[in-house]
């Protein structure tokens, strides 16, 4: 979809400048690629792309909670329980979304490595509208808080290498999962980006 600098100024009551800015970041994350004659567009990733961003991020993550696990109190983990409680409440796909993040994210913070965090939100935010395919299209968000629950139980166990084993499972299945669906003929999600209202 291309995004048209003078209607989204227009429509947020900006100048052109700053809403040029943001294209420029989003261009950074991998969210928009400018073309020529058509100006700043959305970006669309390959099944070969998704299936890249998974791997970074199975790397990237296991490092993290691995990191993490030896500083995790008590608070930590029960703030991820409730988070997880939160998640089995809520219906709106985009909520479901960023408490996702903040679950993963709790788990994480501990391990104090800031550039690291950073590549994960980075690469988390360039599969994100395809992680929402996963859960409201392909009804997955059961199977992703049984998931979730065996990676919070290792983590409460302090059983380091049964978390990096549950949490390698969660994201490669979900990259499974997504590729699948997208090479099954889905050209319309492929090129648009899924709808799922969130």
């Amino acid at each position: 979809m291309q995004l048209r600098q003078d209607e989204i100024a227009r429509t947020l009551g900006v100048s052109r400048i700053p809403v040029r800015e943001a294209l420029r970041q989003l261009e950074a994350e991998g969210l928009v690629v400018f073309k020529p004659h058509r100006g700043a567009v959305v970006s669309a990733l390959s099944t070969e792309e998704i299936r890249e961003i998974y791997e970074i991020r199975i790397a990237l993550e296991t490092m993290a909670i691995r990191l993490s696990i030896p500083h995790l109190t008590e608070a930590d983990l029960e703030r991820a329980r409730r988070i997880l409680e939160e998640i089995d409440r809520e219906t709106d796909t985009g909520r479901w979304s960023e408490l996702n993040q903040e679950f993963h994210a709790t788990l994480y913070a501990p391990a104090n490595r800031p550039h690291l965090f950073a590549l994960i939100n980075t690469h988390r935010t360039n599969v994100d509208r395809y992680l929402r395919i996963y859960i409201s299209v392909m009804k997955r968000k059961r199977r992703s808080q049984l998931e979730h629950r065996r990676i919070l139980e290792a983590c409460q166990q302090r059983d380091v290498e049964g978390a990096v084993k549950a949490l390698e499972e969660h994201l490669r299945g979900a990259s499974d999962q997504l590729v699948a669906y997208l090479t099954k003929g889905q050209d319309g999600v492929r090129e648009a980006g899924p709808r799922t209202g969130g």
